[in-house]
């Protein structure tokens, strides 16, 4: 495991590195409010496999976003082709949890001659938004950022009171807790406080229609795998999986015991099926599963 920052036009990039140099080149990109070491469980087992992780703007050591900015779909697109630039790295796989799924999704649609192959956990496209919740998304939105600054960060007496609360916010064990918060916190007087930047957790105060989102995963190119948990997230539920599996051209699906964060509770399983797509020779038509097809279950 190596450590890394990378220095781009967008601000400095934290990074864990992992694999020979010479190995099979992916980005990885973790989920909302996690960082780099949400995938620290799975790397050892993706043998020949070239893995820079790394901390989104705004999370773990990354800088966050300048005063006034705004973290954008844009922005974190723009994001994950400036650490490609500053790795040296023409074209890559991409791998994506979550938030980072979406990031993922995004580029390859967005940039299509930059990824191989592209593998994601727990999320496919970005969270949509129906027209008849849109004036209600704005004001929530606006008067979010509006009161951020009266805000207080809360501080934690010590390690383990952060990790009580990982633990207790996304159903983690305390291993898989410990390994995020000790990358995430700071120390301050008195404790510790989360790196993350607060704007974070604000509420976009506005979402793109089902429709638009389904169009921008039609321009999906390259091979995709989907894992999905069999414990869904209410914003991720089979239905909306399935329906959005019928939009992208080349995608076979895989969904596995576990919840939302199975890559790091169970990452063997989920390593399993990650080697077997991304260590695939390229062929000019995938063989085997179609469109929306179940690579497993």
């Amino acid at each position: 495991m190596r450590e890394l920052m990378l220095e781009t036009p967008r601000g400095r990039l934290g990074v864990l590195r992992h694999g020979p140099s010479d190995g099979l080149r992916v980005l990885a990109v973790h989920g909302w409010l996690d960082n780099a070491a949400s995938f620290v469980p799975i790397l050892s087992h993706l043998p020949g496999c070239d893995v820079a992780a790394i901390d989104l703007p705004g999370h773990g050591l990354s800088d966050h976003r300048p005063s006034g900015a705004e973290y954008t779909l844009a922005g974190w697109v723009e994001d994950v082709l400036a650490a490609l630039d500053a790795l040296g790295w023409q074209h890559a796989c991409l791998l994506g949890h979550s938030l980072g799924g979406a990031i993922c999704s995004m580029t390859a649609a967005a940039a299509p001659e930059r990824v191989r192959r592209l593998a994601l956990i727990e999320a496919l496209g970005v969270l949509s938004g129906a027209p008849e919740t849109a004036l209600a998304r704005l004001r929530e939105g606006i008067a979010g950022r509006r009161a951020l600054a009266g805000k207080q960060l809360r501080v934690f007496r010590d390690l383990a009171a952060a990790v009580r609360t990982r633990m207790a916010a996304n159903a983690l064990t305390e291993p898989v807790a410990r390994l995020l918060v000790e990358r995430g916190v700071a120390g301050v007087e008195g404790g510790y406080v989360w790196r993350s930047d607060p704007r974070l957790t604000l509420a976009s105060p506005q979402r793109a229609e089902e429709a638009t989102v389904r169009a921008w995963l039609a321009g999906i190119e390259c091979p995709t795998l989907l894992i999905a948990a069999a414990q869904s997230q209410p914003y991720f539920t089979p239905e909306l999986r399935d329906a959005r599996l019928a939009s992208v051209p080349d995608i076979a699906v895989s969904v596995l015991p576990g919840g939302h964060h199975l890559h790091m509770e169970t990452p063997e399983p989920v390593a399993e099926q990650l080697q077997a797509f991304l260590c695939t020779p390229a062929v000019p038509e995938r063989a085997g599963n179609g469109a929306g097809q179940p690579a497993s279950a």
